[in-house]
């Protein structure tokens, strides 16, 4: 398994490429995840922040993290160049050990990380951790096709694309959301069930102060 260093490393060195591979995701796709985000939203992996231009103005802040430094970089270039309505905060932190207290965030939005994250298992427990109780995490995440022979196709290529940039393309990201004990509210599939738009419920127990 390749190790969160060793993965920075990789993103790191294609940072300055990484929005010409990003355009697999289509445009709809990310309008359609982010009209529904709402209040303190919390974007984990925002990478060079493609998605920044995407938000309502209506949300009451972003912050976002990403291990890679070089990304971020070319995310904040972004934040200096954009007209936001709202206030963003841009971090370098691992999703694997989040820097903030339970509960923080109503919203919380992936799109195209848990493929790189070493223990994706843990990097849901931590935004799991880190959503409030009545809050949702909006994820639009690749893994491998419920196709058989794509499914299969994914399978052979994945040693190469983690070798490259450390990215997995076939992992089991519907079995991992379970595993964080996370409740999958909506599940949307795309391009062959290879991208899925997904709403999550951190599913906690809320309890009524008198």
């Amino acid at each position: 398994m390749n190790t969160s260093e060793e993965i920075k490393k990789r993103y790191n060195r294609i940072s300055g490429i990484y929005e010409m591979m990003d355009r697999m995701i289509k445009e709809k796709w990310r309008v359609d995840l982010l009209s529904q985000v709402s209040g303190k939203v919390l974007e984990v992996g925002i990478g060079t922040g493609v998605n920044l231009q995407y938000y309502p103005n209506q949300i009451t802040s972003l912050t976002g993290i990403d291990f890679s430094r070089g990304m971020l970089e070319h995310a904040k270039d972004k934040v200096i160049s954009g007209d936001f309505e709202f206030p963003i905060e841009l971090r370098e932190a691992d999703i694997q050990d989040l820097p903030f207290p339970d509960n923080s965030f109503d919203s919380i939005v992936s799109t195209c990380v848990f493929c790189s994250v070493p223990d994706p298992i843990k990097g849901l427990m931590e935004i799991r951790r880190v959503c409030k109780p009545t809050g949702q995490i909006y994820m639009l995440e690749h893994m491998r096709s419920d196709k058989e022979l794509i499914g299969l196709v994914m399978d052979v290529l994945n040693p190469l694309t983690v070798k490259l940039w450390g990215a997995n393309i076939n992992r089991d990201t519907i079995g991992n959301i379970e595993r964080a004990d996370l409740k999958i509210d909506k599940h949307i599939l795309l391009m062959s069930s290879i991208f899925r738009e997904l709403t999550l419920s951190p599913d906690k127990k809320i309890i009524e102060t008198p």
